[in-house]
């Protein structure tokens, strides 16, 4: 006969909850970790980072022999000074044509020899690739001499064209090898299946991957139009006139041997900056995600 104590079930062993993870560990002391450790330091590299800026902007905005920390009376002076008598109006004219010209002629160029990289095999490709990678580590100041040589023999110096071939010609290793690797995360399949609709090799570029590389040229491009905005020695060599020459050299202008005017000089310098800010303050998302360019979502 089975009792009634026999037919009863023994209840489950209770088991210990399993010891979570390593990782879950480490995410859960950092989470214990005060906010003060992590926003002092940040505080710190913060302050030091914004004094310069502002030790800029004092000197550009108070009256010139004025020893206050704070920029009042407000004065723009120093700007008008710079802007009118020191000629930085033509200097930011050809600051920026050279920027813009810079830009547009390394972009296409790049992105001709980028598409021929990612898409072409021959036999010399690896060997072309390391040449471009090495020419990374030649400085812009051993080109001086031979770019000079060149420039002279053709007619160019003290020309703006010179300046903007030498710095198209220092950017394209670098702007190629970024704009080859953009265009091969494109699958080739959808060059292919346009090919099939009927499009040849340019057209199926041009509506098809070309519009997957917006990110990738935006970035490219602010980078040789912000190198070409802040270099100094192509235009210091290949510009003699005044007139012809860009922001950096006009600053350059402001310092003499014996005296320097603060004033000018931190005026002189945020109408370089400006222009560049602005250029980032627009372009930060494109430059963020420049990197992964040639995402396909299907």
């Amino acid at each position: 006969m089975i009792t009634k104590e026999a037919t009863e079930v023994a209840p489950a062993p209770v088991r210990e909850a399993p010891e979570p993870p390593r990782s879950v560990k480490h995410r859960r002391a950092w989470d214990e970790v005060p906010r003060w450790h992590v926003y002092l330091p940040l505080s710190i590299y913060l302050v030091f980072t914004i004094i310069p800026f502002y030790w800029i902007l004092l000197f550009a905005l108070r009256p010139a022999g004025s020893t206050s920390l704070v920029p009042w009376p407000i004065t723009f002076d120093h700007f008008e000074k710079v802007w009118t008598e020191r000629a930085f109006g033509t200097y930011f004219e050809n600051s920026v044509y050279v920027g813009l010209a810079t830009l547009v002629m390394t972009t296409l160029v790049a992105l001709a020899g980028g598409y021929a990289l990612a898409r072409f095999d021959f036999k010399v490709k690896n060997a072309f690739m390391l040449a471009l990678l090495c020419s990374q580590f030649v400085p812009g100041a051993l080109l001086l001499v031979p770019l000079f040589e060149i420039f002279a023999e053709l007619k160019m110096i003290n020309s703006l064209t010179s300046v903007i071939i030498a710095e198209t010609v220092f950017q394209l290793p670098l702007s190629m090898i970024l704009i080859s690797n953009f265009i091969k995360n494109v699958p080739y399949s959808l060059e292919e299946a346009a090919w099939v609709d009927g499009c040849n090799r340019f057209t199926a570029f041009r509506i098809v991957v070309l519009p997957l590389l917006r990110p990738g040229l935006i970035a490219v491009g602010s980078f040789a139009f912000v190198h070409s905005w802040n270099h100094f020695l192509f235009a210091l060599m290949f510009l003699n006139n005044q007139d012809k020459q860009t922001i950096p050299v006009g600053l350059n202008t402001l310092m003499s041997a014996d005296s320097v005017d603060l004033g000018a000089l931190a005026a002189g310098g945020i109408i370089a900056a400006v222009p560049v800010v602005i250029v980032f303050a627009f372009i930060q998302k494109w430059l963020i995600t420049g990197f992964s360019a040639g995402a396909v979502k299907g």
